[in-house]
């Protein structure tokens, strides 16, 4: 496995499959070894361990002993559930080995699987993929909140568009996401900024098309989110 974060779509739709090198940064999916929020659950691999990654609030930054080399496969927002068997609450801002999920059996011959496979990223895709086929159909109201509100849509206007009160709104989306509507959309408009600025849009005029009051907003959204300044991310 390389040293260097890559990712690629997974075959898995929805998903991303990603490696990052035993070089002591980051591990599920982050360069420079800070993890951000991005409403997904992440099943993750290094050598002797499978663990499942939950939906973070906050930056999350490996500590020691977590620097590789690992794979792991993400999961949209609120797919990571149904596949894994776990409330995506439970979870929230917690990575934990799959033996405190599955029986202890299966989740040691899972590891060992993939500990043993000539190409360990494609055999921990390849687990994904057989939890995928076994798991209940995909909730689609589900997926309508998730595109909705990743599409700057409001939560009142989300809940009326899949035909919910707020209460039941919030309740569905503690399970499927880990937190509530709007720190969900919170999270995912941070994910949306950080992707126009990094192509280049301009800081004022990226918090203008998001949906910020001003930059202002959001480099406090930033600093609060990801507990940094938006120009050491970007």
């Amino acid at each position: 496995m390389s040293t260097h974060y890559a990712e690629r779509p997974s075959r898995l739709p929805g998903a991303v499959l990603w490696t990052k090198g035993g070089d002591g940064a980051a591990a599920d999916g982050a360069a420079g070894g800070l993890v951000l929020p991005d409403g997904c659950m992440d099943l993750l691999w290094t050598q002797g361990r499978l663990l499942i990654a939950g939906p973070d609030t906050r930056a999350f930054r490996p500590g020691p002993g977590l620097g590789g080399p690992w794979a792991g496969v993400r999961f949209r927002p609120g797919a990571g559930p149904a596949l894994l068997g776990v409330p995506a609450h439970e979870l929230r801002d917690r990575r934990v080995e799959s033996a405190d999920l599955w029986p202890g059996g299966e989740a040691r011959r899972l590891t060992e699987r993939i500990d043993a496979a000539p190409d360990p990223a494609a055999a921990l895709e390849e687990l994904a993929l057989r939890l995928a086929a076994a798991a209940p159909p995909e909730d689609p109201l589900v997926r309508a909140v998730a595109a909705a509100l990743a599409a700057g849509s409001g939560v009142a206007a989300t809940a009326e568009a899949v035909g919910l009160g707020a209460r039941q709104l919030h309740r569905r989306s503690l399970a499927a996401f880990g937190y509530g509507p709007k720190t969900l959309a919170r999270i995912l408009r941070l994910q949306r900024a950080l992707g126009l600025a990094r192509s280049g849009v301009p800081l004022a005029e990226t918090a203008a098309r998001t949906g910020y009051a001003d930059q202002a907003h959001l480099a406090r959204d930033v600093r609060e989110l990801a507990g940094t300044r938006v120009t050491a991310l970007l």
